[in-house]
C-alpha cells in the first residue's frame, strides 16, 4: 500500500523536516500549476518518471521551464539506451502514484530502491522547492537541503545534473 500525503508529512517530522504545504485545486501539466505564481513562493518543479530499454527507472526533478532532451538524458542519468515515459502502471507500482503528480516525494514508496533518482542543478541554485505531496491537490515548499535530505533518507542518492545543458 503506497505511503498517504499524512505518511509522508509524518515522515518528514520525524527527520525535521520544517515544510509549508498549500492545498489547491487537482494540477495536472505545468501551465496549470503556473495559475499559482505569486501565491507559493520558491521554485516550481516538473517531474519526469522514465525507464530505459532494459527497464531501469528514473524520476527526474527539474525546474518547470528547464527543457530536458529525451534523446541525451540517459547519457547524463545512467541509463542504458534512449529513455522513454513510463506507463502508469510501472508509475504506480514503482513510486506509488499516479500521472499528474509524480514528485520527489514519491521516493518514500521505492522501499526496493528500483528508481534513479536526478535533480537538476539549476533547481539546486534555490533555497526552497515545491513539490506535489503525492498527490495533486497541493503543493508543499521544502528547503532544498531538505529535499536531498529526504531522499537520502528513503535510501536514495540524488544525482545532480545540469539538465538544461543535456
Amino acid at each position: 500500500m503506497p505511503a498517504t500525503p499524512d505518511d509522508l508529512m509524518a515522515m518528514l517530522d520525524r527527520l525535521a523536516i520544517a515544510t509549508t504545504t498549500v492545498d489547491h485545486p487537482p494540477l495536472h501539466t505545468v501551465e496549470e500549476s503556473r495559475a499559482l505564481r505569486g501565491d507559493i513562493p520558491g521554485a516550481h518543479t516538473k517531474n519526469l518518471f522514465v525507464k530505459d530499454k532494459k527497464g531501469g527507472l528514473f524520476l527526474i526533478t527539474a525546474l518547470e521551464d528547464t527543457a530536458i532532451n529525451l534523446k541525451a538524458v540517459h547519457r547524463h542519468i545512467g541509463a542504458t539506451g534512449r529513455v522513454s515515459f513510463g506507463r502508469a502502471e510501472v508509475l504506480m507500482e514503482a513510486l506509488g502514484v499516479a500521472p499528474g503528480a509524480v514528485t520527489a516525494f514519491a521516493l518514500i514508496n521505492d522501499g526496493a530502491g528500483r528508481v534513479s533518482f536526478t535533480i537538476d542543478q539549476a533547481l539546486m541554485e534555490h533555497t526552497t522547492v515545491n513539490c506535489h505531496p503525492l498527490v495533486n491537490t497541493s503543493t508543499t515548499t521544502i528547503s532544498t537541503a531538505d529535499l536531498i535530505a529526504f531522499a537520502r533518507a528513503t535510501g536514495h542518492e540524488p544525482q545532480v545534473v545540469a539538465l538544461g545543458e543535456v
